[in-house]
């Protein structure tokens, strides 16, 4: 009988592929991840949820693992990562944000923690295989998206190596959610009707911004109108805004629609633009950190910048310093440094890149 060391995280997609797996006849381990230190300094992040709160959500979580473990017979193992996750995910993090970027820490978790530290504490438990709760899919060594394309999340998997991804099983790749939570009912398992967890794992439901402060000093600027060159407000620190951001600027007196379109790091400047999108809008872009999961270097394929985003046809010029200068000539809106650009070969995911320079007409765009 085959081991398989499960992340299981205590919510609903976990619990589920531990029952796949078992019901296929593997010898299946829970390995619950301690990841980030839920009680510092919440007094001063800004989650009112934890009033209210006996223990913390992270610790409610491996209660209901814990659980739903016992109910369908298997053990469950806790490891703490919180020094590695700091090390590898949250100065990264920290980081990017620096240099006015918009980093992804979650592809870095995959990248770092799911799939590396996991996978050395899964070994000494006798795995044969890992397996995770992730929406994707593995056949013939190949990743795949998830048959429930509003779900799929090999966006996150994207910076997964070859190796990494050689002995790993996704159980729930072939199911829906709708699928994946009459399982689960089926079961009576505590985690059928949780609600999934969303946004950046280390902040939670937690203020952004009054988490960050604890981390990154505000350093207020400028807000310009892009075409009329004009001071409009006061931004609280570039890091709080992405490109083509709508939402949150707290600009006042105006009812005109309104988009992040650049920001000055040199001079503190915040760039927005009145109903004017074209100023978003890129026609290729080089991406570094590269990771190709395969031997395949196609010249053209689809890309996403975002996740959940539709797919881009693109070009691929693979460069001599060893990034990769994508090319999208139909024009792309809010194409964004920091973010993972992930390339496609029809349903296959052939991994990706970070972007780092955002280009038009030949030129780089301001962003940063």
């Amino acid at each position: 009988m085959k081991t398989v060391v499960l992340g299981v995280s205590g919510g609903v997609d976990s619990s589920v592929a531990a029952i796949l797996l078992k019901e296929q006849g593997y010898n299946v381990i829970g390995l619950f991840m301690r990841n980030w230190d839920s009680l510092v300094n919440n007094d001063i992040l800004g989650n009112p949820d934890l009033e209210n709160h006996d223990i913390c959500p992270q610790e409610e979580d491996y209660n209901d693992a814990l659980k739903v473990c016992e109910k369908i017979g298997i053990p469950l193992h806790r490891i703490d990562f919180v020094k590695e996750y700091w090390d590898y995910v949250f100065t990264y993090f920290l980081d990017e944000l620096k240099k006015g970027r918009t980093p992804n820490p979650d592809i870095m978790c995959n990248k770092y923690i799911k799939f590396d530290m996991f996978v050395k504490e899964a070994e000494k438990l006798g795995a044969d295989y890992i397996a995770t709760g992730h929406y994707a899919r593995i056949k013939d060594g190949k990743l795949l998206r998830a048959l429930d394309s509003n779900k799929d999340q090999t966006y996150f998997l994207s910076q997964l190596s070859e190796k990494q991804l050689s002995n790993v099983l996704f159980p729930i790749g072939d199911l829906n959610k709708t699928e994946v939570r009459k399982i689960a009912e089926e079961y009576e398992l505590i985690t059928a009707k949780k609600k999934d967890s969303t946004g950046i794992c280390f902040i939670g439901e937690r203020n952004f911004t009054k988490f960050l402060e604890n981390y990154l000093p505000n350093q207020p600027g400028d807000i310009i109108e892009i075409n009329s060159g004009k001071k409009i407000g006061t931004h609280i620190g570039l890091m709080y805004y992405t490109i083509g951001q709508r939402r949150g600027l707290n600009i006042g007196g105006s009812k005109e629609r309104m988009f992040v379109v650049g920001k000055d790091l040199n001079k503190n400047i915040l760039y927005i633009s009145y109903g004017n999108t074209e100023y978003l809008i890129s026609d290729s872009c080089i991406i570094d950190t590269i990771n190709l999961n395969c031997d395949l270097r196609p010249t053209k394929c689809t890309a996403k910048f975002r996740y959940r985003q539709p797919d881009n046809n693109v070009e691929l010029e693979y460069l001599e310093d060893g990034n990769i200068l994508v090319k999208y000539p139909q024009g792309v809106k809010s194409v964004t440094p920091g973010q993972a650009c992930v390339l496609y070969l029809d349903e296959q995911c052939i991994g990706g890149g970070i972007i780092k320079e955002v280009r038009k007409n030949g030129k780089k765009l301001w962003y940063l």
